[in-house]
């Protein structure tokens, strides 16, 4: 008898989510109403509108094709190096998503703001989880851009995920994709998921090349399209990051992987370790489908996947109890 675990679901719709966005409410351009219109009209179904230092919940967004998530971005500065120059200040930015908005509205309405301990991991993981008091999920943010290595982020316990993607920055220097950060918070083993975001501001137009919107997405499998249904998947990682490529399908049967996608250059796993499974196509070619055999030994594995454009898509990881896959669902409960 064939023994099939889906990794991503098999039942369910793909949702197209960003899930970091600002407006008006901060450094944004736009009202909350026209990002809504401007996703919407090209394929999204889903924006958390993260403003910084500011909790809201645009309730009157909602509606049987669109799920604005209530969010907001928080920050923890080191002191400044040069009076006045942010450019050098270390920092960490956390997206917090809520997973009960209906309740401790009163409490939400005060925005609470971590204290300026940078560096102070037990007090940052301490706030983290009294913010999952209130019903928050946390998401570390946008580490190369915040001048962040190893000694920053190895001790950050009860994250749900982290920017492995945020097309803002990529605009800002080129420096968006953080798959290293990943693979060492991974190898520490801190089992979080990973989402790629636009954080888009929209100083500059649509069209224009430098516009930080459409870049990086998530793509959310839920039952349907409602806020319980979508943070539901979310808490349970059932969705893959991407700047353009698709993952269309993701499991293990007998012991061996299958990866189905839209047309790619290349499909790999990695793991724990620095080998790692692949395919790629022949130049001038694209495949669409890949399968590996499973050792029991790679601890985790995940996948990503690169088009003739260099656009990649990623997977959460998911940890091999031998041949088993297990996605460990992010528990919002304080324990």
């Amino acid at each position: 008898m064939s023994n099939k675990v889906n990794l991503i679901p098999e039942t369910g719709t793909f949702y197209k989510a960003n899930l970091h966005c600002h407006t008006i409410h901060s450094d944004g351009r736009l009202t909350p109403e026209e990002v809504k219109k401007a996703y919407m009209d090209e394929g999204y179904s889903v924006v958390a509108y993260t403003d910084h230092r500011r909790y809201q919940w645009h309730r009157e967004l909602m509606d049987d094709n669109f799920v604005a998530l209530a969010a907001y971005e928080v920050d923890i500065n080191e002191h400044f190096k040069v009076p006045g120059d942010f450019s050098r200040v270390k920092t960490y930015h956390i997206n917090l998503y809520d997973s009960k908005p209906e309740e401790f509205q009163e409490e939400k309405k005060e925005s609470p703001l971590p204290e300026s301990r940078y560096g102070d991991y037990h007090y940052i993981n301490g706030y983290i989880d009294r913010m999952k008091e209130y019903g928050f999920f946390a998401c570390y943010n946008h580490p190369y851009w915040s001048l962040q290595n190893y000694d920053d982020y190895k001790n950050l316990r009860g994250f749900w995920g982290m920017e492995i993607y945020n097309y803002g920055c990529e605009h800002d220097g080129l420096y968006g994709y953080n798959p290293q950060s990943y693979d060492e918070m991974l190898r520490l083993g801190n089992r979080l998921f990973c989402v790629s975001t636009d954080d888009n501001h929209n100083s500059f137009p649509f069209g224009d090349p430098l516009c930080d919107s459409f870049g990086g997405f998530t793509m959310i499998k839920a039952e349907k399209l409602t806020y319980d249904s979508i943070v539901d998947a979310l808490l349970k990682g059932n969705f893959y990051s991407s700047m353009g490529p698709e993952i269309k399908e993701l499991y293990v049967e007998d012991g061996v992987l299958h990866v189905k996608t839209s047309p790619v250059e290349k499909i790999y796993v990695l793991m724990e370790g620095r080998n790692c499974y692949k395919k790629a196509a022949k130049p001038g070619e694209t495949v669409t489908e890949a399968s590996f055999a499973l050792a029991g030994s790679e601890t985790y594995i995940r996948v990503t996947c690169q088009d003739g454009r260099g656009l990649r898509a990623d997977s959460n990881a998911y940890e091999l109890n031998g041949k088993e896959p297990v996605l460990r669902a992010y528990d919002v409960r304080v324990l």
